[in-house]
This record gives structure tokens, C-alpha cells and sequence, in this order.
């Protein structure tokens, strides 16, 4: 029997970190583009199952256009029963896609009731969420009827609730959920992948496609199978495009000119999305505003300037000349200063440094 477990797509969401409203809708167009490789995915492997553990859409932004488009990639695979668990952003609520939409014949999709399928290949335990937040899980209510079947759970939920504020989201102590004895546990929720979990029996698969600079690194889909009871799974990229931070030093150069020309010589994965830091040490004044509208790559995100003033300060101080007095004066204001007025003397002192050296 094989499996494919996924979560976390959240599928027309804002994509705020990006900052930009056709980059969006860019990186909405990919989500497109990732679920359709799935689904080919498991038509090419004759996939039985699908898992969706979760957070398949965004309850407040989803466009019925895009409950269309995946109603219309489950038809593609009829052969496959699909089951989703929804999570606290696509809870089943009254006016939820979930409750009202007519979904294909081969789509399940729990409630917030617990509930046990019996299949041809295993027993389906299952359960969701039907408000945006869960405080009592149910795990506490289930009993595995027959050991001697496989057994499955989907539910999205934290996992000891180590990554949540409250706690509120379906929390499960681990230690519970592997005294229950399920052979394979599909989680949602967590959008970093862990397959680490007591023999890759209870996983995370992470987010479908990475949704800022938060989550690096690959992400897709997990893949399982059974052959009696024994397991095995292995983890399958689906997101061509990752979000990617990465440290420039521009140590060394002696202008604004300078530090363009390297950014725009970056070599850069035009599928991926970047958030540059500037870092080393600088001996000239960097206007953020104006130098983000001067670089041309559209994959470059992010801007932010973690460098520091090149420039010998205790040497500058016992220069008795108008750059000593000066660099004298505002390290003197600094050193009384709040963070905010500290921020705009460091300002001040890098320009200062800049006029006084032409």
C-alpha cells in the first residue's frame, strides 16, 4: 500500500514577506504549479492514498477559482482515495468551502469528530479542527480497535506544542501519541519537516512550498509505503523556488557604485528568492530607499544593512583635528542615548565621516 502525505499548502495566501503584490501572485501561480506536480506525481505511481494533513487553503483570502482548481486535479486521480483533515486555517466551518462545496467522489474530508475509516489496506483515524483554534485534542478519546491491521492517524495539530504561544492548536504530547501504537501518524501544522520521529512513524512533512524567509531550504511531499507492517518512507522536493538569506560583505568597497555592481553581479537562482545582508565593515553612506530601486533583480527581496563603519573610532577620538572633535562629540551622545536616538547619531556620524573625508 503507498501514501502521499502533504500539508501546509496553504494555497491563496497573502505571501506578505515578499512585499510586492505580482510576486505574489507569482508565488500563488506556483503553489498552482506544485500541487499539479503532485497529483501527476501520484497518477505516474499509481499512488492508493492521499494524506492532506491540513492547512490546504487559507480560509480568509481562498477564491472558489482555486477550490475549482483543486477540486479539478483531484478528478485527475480517481483511483485514489484522498482524505484531508482540516487545520486551523481551513477549519470545517459552516461557510467553509469544506461544508458547502461538492467535492469528488474520491475526496474525504474529516470534521472535528473523530472518526475511524476501515480500508482494504489499513484502519483511518481522523480528525480536524471546526473553529481557528483547538485547546483539547482528541487524541485522548481514541482506542485502536484491531492492532493487527495497520493503523493510520491524520490530524493537524503541535506536537507538544513547543512551536505555538497558548498552545491552542490541537496540542499532543508526544509521549501520548506514541503510547497510542499507530503505525504511521500524518501530521500538519509544523512547516518544518521532521521525519526523526520513532522510526519516521510519526512526521511532519513541513509546508508544500516554502512561504517566506522563515522556512529555507527544500520543500514537498513524503511518500510512504506499507508491505504488511512494515514501512518505509522517503521524502520527494516538489518546490522548485526557495527562499534563500544571504550575507554580501562589502568590506572593501568605496562606493555606492560599488556595492551595485556587486549585487547586480550576484550569481543567483533566478527560481529562488533572496534577502541580502550586507555585512563587514563600510567607509560610505548607504541609502536603503534608493539602493533597493537600483537593483534589477527581481528575485532580490530583501535588503538589510548589518554592516558596520569602517573607520578606526578610537584612533579618530585622540586626533585632535575637526574629525577627531567631531567623531568625539557624537560617541560622547551615544554613549547617553536611547535606541532610537542612538540609531539616527550612528547616522549621523557615518555621513559626517563620509563629508569630512572629500
Amino acid at each position: 500500500m503507498k501514501f502521499v502525505h502533504m500539508a501546509d499548502m496553504h494555497f491563496d495566501m497573502s505571501f506578505s514577506q515578499i512585499n510586492d503584490s505580482n510576486l505574489g501572485t507569482l508565488r500563488r501561480v506556483e503553489q498552482r504549479n506544485v500541487f499539479k506536480k503532485i497529483i501527476d506525481f501520484i497518477s505516474e505511481n499509481q499512488i492508493e492514498y492521499f494524506f492532506i494533513a491540513g492547512d490546504l487553503y487559507e480560509h480568509k483570502f481562498i477564491k472558489e477559482s482555486t477550490i475549482d482548481f483543486i477540486n479539478s486535479q483531484f478528478k485527475k486521480i480517481p483511483n485514489t482515495r484522498i482524505f484531508i483533515t482540516p487545520g486551523n486555517h481551513d477549519p470545517y466551518i459552516n461557510n467553509s468551502y469544506y461544508n458547502k462545496y461538492n467535492w469528488n467522489d474520491n475526496v474525504k474530508i474529516f470534521t472535528d469528530k473523530l472518526e475511524k475509516i476501515e480500508l482494504p489496506d489499513f484502519d483511518l483515524y481522523g480528525f480536524g479542527f471546526d473553529d481557528f483554534y483547538m485547546k483539547s485534542s482528541k487524541i485522548e478519546d481514541i482506542v485502536i480497535e484491531n492492532r493487527d491491521r495497520v493503523n493510520i492517524l491524520i490530524t493537524h495539530g503541535s506536537l507538544d506544542g513547543g512551536y505555538d504561544d497558548g498552545r491552542e492548536y490541537n496540542p499532543m504530547p508526544s509521549y501520548k501519541v506514541k503510547q497510542l501504537g499507530f503505525d504511521y501518524v500524518a501530521l500538519g501544522h509544523i512547516h518544518k519537516r521532521n521525519l526523526t520521529s520513532d522510526n519516521y512513524r510519526i512526521v511532519y512533512p513541513g509546508s508544500t512550498v516554502a512561504q517566506g524567509f522563515d522556512e529555507p531550504g527544500s520543500h514537498g511531499i513524503i511518500v510512504g509505503e506499507f508491505n504488511e507492517k512494515n514501512l518505509n518512507v522517503e521524502y520527494v522536493p516538489m518546490d522548485e523556488s526557495e527562499f534563500v538569506v544571504l550575507d554580501v560583505d562589502i568590506s572593501g568597497l568605496k562606493s555606492i557604485d560599488d556595492l551595485v555592481m556587486k549585487l547586480q553581479e550576484l550569481s543567483l537562482n533566478y527560481n529562488n528568492y533572496y534577502e541580502i545582508y550586507l555585512v563587514g565593515n563600510r567607509s560610505f553612506e548607504i541609502d536603503m530607499y534608493n539602493l533597493k530601486k537600483m537593483i534589477i533583480s527581481p528575485r532580490i527581496i530583501k535588503i538589510k544593512d548589518k554592516s558596520i563603519i569602517g573607520y578606526d573610532i578610537e584612533s579618530l577620538i585622540n586626533n585632535n583635528t575637526l574629525k577627531g572633535l567631531f567623531v568625539s562629540e557624537i560617541v560622547n551622545r551615544i554613549q547617553y542615548a536611547d535606541e532610537n536616538e542612538k540609531i539616527k547619531l550612528e547616522k549621523a556620524l557615518e555621513i559626517g565621516l563620509e563629508i569630512l573625508d572629500k
